[in-house]
C-alpha cells in the first residue's frame, strides 16, 4: 500500500461523521472469536432498559469493540498490507465505530426519531460543507451583522 492510501484510510476511520450510513456487521472477528456483532446490537438495544447483569456484558463488549478497533488501526498504520486489506480493515472499524455508538446510547429506541435526527444532521453537515466550498461562509456571517444594524 502507498504511503498516500494509508493515510486516506487512516483520515476516512477518524473522520467525524464517518459512521453515518454505515452498517453494523452481522458477524466479526473479535479476539479470535465470531461474534453476531449486529444481532447483539439490536438484542440490547430493544430493550427498555439494559438489566445490572446484562450491563457488565455490554460494558465488557464495548471494551473488546475498542481493543479491536485499536488493533484493526495499528495495522492499517504499520503493518505491511496491500490497500484492499486497509479497505476492508477501515470498512470493519466504522462498523465497530457504528456498534459503538449504537451501544453508547443505551435506552429507548424510537427508530423514526433517530432516523430524523440523523437526516438532520446530515442535512447541516452538507449546507455547512457546502457554505466553506462556496466561500460564503464569511459573506453569510456579514449579512447577519449588517442587516442587524441596520433595525437599530
Amino acid at each position: 500500500m502507498q504511503e498516500f492510501e494509508r493515510k486516506r484510510l487512516l483520515e476516512r476511520i477518524e473522520r467525524e461523521g464517518a459512521t453515518i450510513g454505515a452498517d453494523i456487521p452481522e458477524e466479526i472477528e473479535i479476539q479470535g472469536e465470531e461474534v453476531a456483532l449486529q444481532e447483539f446490537v439490536f438484542e440490547i438495544r430493544r430493550r427498555e432498559t439494559v438489566p445490572a447483569g446484562e450491563r457488565e456484558r455490554v460494558e465488557r463488549a464495548k471494551r473488546n469493540l475498542r481493543r479491536e478497533r485499536l488493533q484493526r488501526k495499528q495495522r492499517i498504520e504499520d503493518g505491511d498490507i496491500s490497500y484492499e486489506e486497509g479497505t476492508e480493515l477501515a470498512n470493519a472499524i466504522v462498523g465497530i465505530d457504528r456498534a459503538l455508538e449504537a451501544l453508547g446510547q443505551l435506552g429507548p429506541v424510537d427508530v423514526e426519531r433517530e432516523a430524523q435526527a440523523k437526516e438532520a444532521a446530515d442535512r447541516k453537515r452538507w449546507m455547512d460543507f457546502l457554505r466553506k466550498a462556496l466561500g460564503q461562509e464569511e459573506e453569510t456571517t456579514g449579512q447577519s451583522r449588517s442587516s442587524r444594524g441596520m433595525g437599530r
